[in-house]
Order: structure tokens, then sequence, then C-alpha cells
């Protein structure tokens, strides 16, 4: 890493360690309300028969609902100009860089998650690079997000991305 570079010390001595950790509720009502706002009506997250008859011990949480079961929603106030919290980050800086935009993510699901589990989320800082792209420098972070219930059983893992910019 040269003095040029977009990564500061501090940010780069992060890779590999856990950039935020939470935990949350699955709660069925506020599952289906979710599905319901987003126009998400699988059978699966609403009647238990279809999720009995599928193989499910009860009706289930839609998996893309995870995170918010976890992370919760943020006060307007409390958001950054790019419109996220920051908390997800670990709060990386990238003093060179300040421009955020999100660089892409992928999920793979294990298990389901039922009414009343309890969900905890660790994300670790997988790696954090210098790239040059058609309109310059930036910065690549990524991390690995795992997903667990409160008999350490992993639901889901997903990888994301974000791309700084000067």
């Amino acid at each position: 890493m040269n003095q040029d570079s977009l990564i500061d010390a501090e940010s780069a001595a992060r890779v590999g360690t856990v950039a935020a950790r939470a935990t949350g509720d699955v709660d069925r009502l506020q599952w289906q309300r979710w599905a319901a706002a987003v126009g998400d009506h699988n059978p699966l997250w609403f009647d238990t028969e279809y999720a009995r008859a599928n193989g499910y011990d009860d009706v289930i949480c839609p998996p893309l609902y995870l995170q918010y079961a976890v992370l919760g929603v943020a006060a307007l106030a409390d958001l950054r100009p790019d419109g996220s919290s920051g908390a997800v980050s670990g709060g990386l800086a990238f003093p060179r860089a300040p421009r955020r935009m999100a660089g892409g993510e992928s999920t793979t699901f294990h298990l389901p998650a039922y009414h009343r589990d309890e969900v905890e989320m660790v994300r670790t800082i997988e790696s954090i690079v210098e790239k040059q792209g058609r309109s310059g420098l930036f910065v690549l972070v990524t991390w690995h997000t795992g997903y667990r219930n409160q008999h350490g059983a992993l639901l889901a893992e997903a990888t994301t991305s974000m791309i700084a910019r000067p």
C-alpha cells in the first residue's frame, strides 16, 4: 500500500475481523407484514397447512427477511448521505474514497427460520482491495455474513460487496 492508496492502513488492518454482530427475533406477524408490503404472497409464509404439506414444521420466514429481523429499521436522521446506516459495514471510513455504492450480494439459504427463532448475524470483512475501473481508482470491500439460529444452525450465508470512490 503506497501513500497514494485509497485504502488507509487502519481499514486494511481490519480484513479478517468481525465488522458487525447483531441478533434479532423472527416474528411471524412482522415477516408477514413485510412479505405483503413487498408483494411476496408465497403460501409458505402464510399458510401452515401448505407449509406442512411441503415438508416444513410450520410457516417459515421468507429467507430475505432475515437481515431485517436482525438489523431492524434505522431512523431517517441516522442515515448517511448514501442512504445507509453504516452499522453493517463496521464503520469503514476510507477518507480518500467517501462515496459509496452497493457492489452486489449473493446469498445461499441452508435452513428455514421459524416464528420465535432468535437469529444472530456475524459479518466479517473478507477483503479490501483497490482496483482500477473505467472511471478511475476505487475500493472494493467484500463481507461474508452468516445467520445462525439459537441452536447454532446455519440458516443463511451472504457475500456482499461495496464500492467506495473518491
